[in-house]
């Protein structure tokens, strides 16, 4: 069962590909022009998910069902069903999310930096505030160019680089978002698709690309490569943070050293590039759903393969949708 399908259509369009008939797919949204909704076997109309009864809708329609596995395509539901794993497993239903703690902490970038320093993992310094930035700046800890980014962004919405002091200053004053500030990654952005077992609760499928392009949401164009030392900082990042299931990772390669930056503890926009190089995640899932450990396959791709997307659409008549209550510009 996918939550928040929103536009997510080749890769509910990818799972049948791998999984065929054995496998049915419910889709959730809260807008019925959710383009996904309508290649999935069965799709529902939910509330927002800060309704107090979104959890009782979404576990309900579960139940009715018979799902044996849940999971969400946006950020901030993530640790939703982290907090409701439990009511959950009760129906036997797998959540494929990470627990409460992680949750948290990938979904607050500070949180993250700050637990990431405590366990020794490198990642790019970051402050909170201006004034915190100001005293490390200060004491020559970092200079410009900066980045700043929304603390509990997603996508690469609001993300800005900064040259100057003053140019810093003009964001924070327009407070558009809670800004926290990062240290400007000259070279290397590439992330990391991982699918972290439900059992063993180890990595057991990663796939590294390169970013050619970005776009406002994710990689739009990446290539594969692959690094035994990429691999073993991932096997330790797991060993801090408890994951279920699929995971994107996004790092920085800087000084011969990898950096983790964000993670987001579901599908990855990009994950269509893993998928599309072998890397099946929708038979490790299966596998879980069916109380199967899996075997790793990490590193089992070949390098140098392209991902290039593209756009496409989904036609249907008003009188097809499930309710066609929207409004017009």
């Amino acid at each position: 069962m996918f939550c928040s399908c929103g536009r997510r259509v080749q890769l509910l369009k990818f799972l049948k590909e791998s999984l065929g008939n054995s496998c049915k797919i419910i889709a959730t949204d809260l807008q019925d022009i959710a383009p996904a909704l309508y290649v999935a076997d069965k799709c529902y109309l939910v509330p927002r998910i800060d309704a107090p009864n979104y959890v009782d809708e979404i576990l309900k329609i579960a139940k009715e069902n018979d799902v044996k596995a849940i999971t969400t395509l946006i950020d901030p539901e993530i640790e939703l069903l982290a907090k409701n794993r439990d009511r959950f497993e009760e129906e036997g239903i797998l959540v494929l999310a990470p627990s409460k703690e992680t949750a948290h902490y990938c979904f607050d970038k500070y949180e993250m930096f700050r637990y990431l320093q405590e366990k020794g993992i490198r990642t790019v310094l970051t402050y909170d505030t201006l004034g915190h930035f100001k005293k490390g700046y200060d004491r020559h800890e970092i200079d410009f160019p900066v980045f700043i980014k929304p603390r509990t962004g997603s996508g690469s919405v609001g993300i800005h680089k900064c040259e100057t002091m003053d140019e810093l200053e003009s964001y924070f004053a327009d407070a558009e978002f809670d800004y926290i500030i990062q240290e400007y990654m000259k070279s290397g952005d590439c992330d990391a698709d991982v699918y972290i077992d439900c059992y063993s609760h180890k990595p057991v499928a990663a796939f590294s690309k390169r970013k050619l392009e970005t776009k406002i949401g994710g990689a739009s164009k990446t290539i594969s490569f692959k690094d035994p030392e990429l691999f073993a900082f991932i096997e330790d990042i797991c060993q801090v943070l408890q994951f279920n299931g699929p995971v994107d990772m996004d790092f920085w390669y800087q000084d011969g050293q990898y950096y983790l930056s964000e993670v987001n503890p579901r599908f990855g926009g990009a994950y269509l590039h893993a998928y599309g190089a072998g890397v099946d995640f929708f038979k490790l899932i299966r596998n879980n759903m069916e109380g199967k450990s899996n075997e790793s396959i990490i590193g089992q791709y070949d390098e140098d393969i392209l991902m290039m997307m593209y756009d496409a659409v989904v036609i249907r008549k008003k009188s097809e949708l499930l309710e066609g209550n929207f409004s017009i510009l």
